[in-house]
């Protein structure tokens, strides 16, 4: 059972397979997310529903809040055991001989990214591909980079090895995903950059049909991973980027390292060298210290930089970090900025789909004739030969429940 990011995606089908290979039976593994307290309660409530579902199956914790709280969820008397961010990675933790029922190692000392080749996605259509693993950098909201440990990149060779993988088996989609993958490749000699894996996959996987990536740092997006972006057709057009707020104070008592100007600069400049681009961002509410002007200059952000998807984050306090010592904003306010947001949000999606109706876009079937278009948007599509897996091109007629709707081209 998976919570929070691609990353965890990622990881867990790492776990399946180790987990298999060390001949675990009969057991449930959730691997956790830390970023909020909110998915800290979810993953709670997962594991006593587990419990009261098999009472004799095995309960393993593992994930980001587990690595942080490990005596927590081992005082959980659902808990069987509890596995750091590292130990989950190892078949090892999951043999007759696993030792003590709390293997959390400190993970701050962690140097290299674990290798593992995997084939395959349970139940999915598009791969996720880990590039790289922690986070030097100290947001004052964020408790990720003690979950994770820092900065490390897999080397360009196995990251393109397991794309080639990921492609025979017949993925023509692939997510390249991590913590911080804008930082990709700087505790490398060489400094291959985001940008020269991106070229180095498009190269050397000349089937990989179409190529993500997930969120990006706007400070970090330097000129040549712009000119990548702007360039390179198999380079989805859908670009996600942590905003965090769109106010300038806030943004320093975040520790960000971009201003308002930097994020509207961005957009603009890749929309003008590539039309078709799409954007979303994450979006933090009721950031302590935040006021009704502040809340208004993240608001405006949606208009000022023409974004379409957004993950709006009510602020959640994380023990351990700077914020959650600084004058909290009322989570009566947070909870009714966030709604203000998620409704301008919703209209510029609207906004967006009714744009592309009348036109034809390429879509990746997933299931039940559903796809995602390039620019990552769902659709709903009628017609025959529905492949899970396959890209088709499709008529867009029209719009229904937030999504596109049309019919396969004749």
């Amino acid at each position: 059972m998976t919570f929070g990011c691609r990353l965890n995606a990622y990881e867990s089908e790492v776990i399946r397979g180790e987990a298999a290979a060390a001949g675990l039976v009969d057991a449930a593994i959730v691997n956790t997310c830390a970023v909020t307290a909110e998915a800290e309660r979810q993953a709670r409530q997962a594991i006593r529903r587990l419990r009261r579902e098999s009472p004799d199956r095995q309960i393993i914790v593992t994930g980001c809040a587990a690595q942080l709280h490990p005596d927590t969820y081992a005082e959980m008397p659902e808990v069987d055991r509890v596995l750091g961010n590292i130990e989950k990675l190892s078949r090892d933790s999951y043999g007759s001989k696993q030792g003590s029922p709390v293997n959390v190692a400190n993970i701050m000392t962690v140097t290299e990214t674990a290798g593992h080749l995997i084939e395959g996605f349970d139940g999915r259509t598009r791969a996720f591909l880990e590039i790289q693993q922690g986070c030097d950098h100290r947001c004052t909201f964020c408790i990720i980079p003690f979950a994770r440990g820092p900065n490390r990149s897999v080397p360009v060779g196995r990251v393109v090895a397991e794309a080639q993988n990921l492609v025979a088996a017949g993925y023509l989609e692939i997510v390249l995903t991590g913590v911080d993958i804008t930082a990709y490749g700087e505790d490398m000699p060489d400094r291959p950059g985001l940008a020269g894996l991106v070229r180095a996959l498009l190269r050397d996987v000349p089937d990989l049909l179409r190529l993500r990536l997930s969120s990006l740092d706007p400070i970090e997006v330097d000129r040549d991973l712009r000119d990548v972006i702007v360039n390179e057709s198999r380079l989805m057009p859908h670009l996600h980027l942590s905003l965090q707020s769109g106010d300038d104070l806030i943004l320093k008592r975040m520790k960000r390292r971009h201003l308002r100007k930097d994020a509207i600069r961005l957009c603009d400049d890749l929309r003008r060298h590539r039309p078709d681009v799409v954007f979303g961002a994450d979006l933090i509410v009721g950031f302590p210290t935040e006021t009704d002007v502040m809340f208004e200059n993240s608001l405006r952000l949606i208009e000022d930089c023409d974004l379409t998807y957004l993950h709006v984050f009510p602020y959640s306090a994380r023990p351990g970090t700077p914020a959650a010592r600084m004058p909290q904003v009322p989570k009566a306010v947070r909870k009714k900025r966030s709604a203000r947001l998620r409704a301008a949000g919703e209209t510029a999606m609207s906004t967006y789909l009714e744009s592309r109706v009348g036109g034809t876009e390429s879509v990746l079937i997933e299931r039940c004739g559903e796809g995602r278009t390039e620019g990552y948007a769902r659709v709903e599509v009628h017609g025959s030969d529905l492949q899970p897996g396959t890209v088709i091109s499709v008529d867009i007629t029209g719009v229904s429940s937030h999504r596109l709707v049309g019919r396969v081209v004749a």
